[in-house]
């Protein structure tokens, strides 16, 4: 399964390398757009790092829905002790979402269905899957700024890593809060901030990302963030707090 969505994503990355496609034609109900961001050195160094995300966004007249896919996959040269030098895999992740959101008469509110589902080899939970109910709304709507939250009960199952590479399953009822603000600095530049935090009476996951993005001419942006996922329950010796910062190339037409 592994395989497949990163091939999945690495061709469409192939068809917009180190780019971001934008479909933004409001005649349409899809609105799609596929981010890609790759590092590779070689030498005395050799690292090679694929991060990027697919984002699509659904519309009609009662239905606003967004699915999206995004990975994370990073090798390293490490020294062994015998003196020899091997490439090994340092990070390998996946993650989807869907949510579903039905417009209710109030403009910008809706009653929502979120799922998603992390698949992260070298993190505190090898597995992390959420699903919630609830209801969202706009609480500022300004001409270069709008602020959207979503607020709901849910349920969450996840395997969590112990210290001897073994899991443990845990799940439990949580609650589910999210925020987005998008903020228009300049004709040019545009800033975001999307922060969402599931609570239960096992763990509460904090995860947030920060992106700038600036255009460079008519057809290309670059896009500069950071992400954080953040976990109050795990094993003794494993970090809580995952950070990822990213710099991407953005080609929209």
């Amino acid at each position: 399964m592994r395989l497949v969505l990163c091939t999945v994503f690495l061709a469409t990355g192939v068809a917009a390398p180190l780019a971001v496609a934008e479909v933004e034609d409001e005649t349409r109900p899809w609105k799609v757009s596929a981010e890609l961001g790759a590092i590779a050195t070689s030498g005395n160094t050799e690292t090679t790092t694929i991060q990027g995300k697919i984002e699509a966004d659904h519309n009609t007249l009662k239905w606003s829905n967004r699915y999206t896919l995004g990975v994370l996959f990073k090798e390293d040269q490490v020294n062994q002790p015998d003196g020899s030098q091997e490439t090994v895999k340092t990070a390998e992740r996946i993650a989807v979402s869907a949510r579903g959101g039905y417009r209710l008469a109030r403009e910008h509110s809706n009653l929502f269905i979120y799922g998603s589902h992390v698949d992260d080899e070298f993190a505190a939970y090898s597995t992390y899957s959420t699903v919630s109910i609830g209801y969202g709304a706009r609480l500022y709507d300004g001409s270069r700024a709008q602020l959207d939250m979503e607020i709901g009960p849910g349920y969450y199952w996840a395997d969590q890593r112990l210290n001897d590479g073994s899991t443990v399953t845990e799940s439990s009822a949580i609650g589910r809060g999210a925020l987005q603000f998008d903020w228009q600095l300049t004709d040019s530049a545009d800033f975001r901030q999307v922060l969402s935090v599931e609570t239960g009476p096992d763990n509460t996951r904090t995860v947030s990302d920060t992106s700038l993005s600036t255009r460079i001419n008519s057809a290309m942006k670059m896009k500069v963030g950071f992400n954080l996922t953040s976990d109050t329950d795990v094993a003794p010796d494993m970090e809580s707090t995952d950070t990822m910062t990213y710099v991407n190339l953005v080609y929209s037409f």
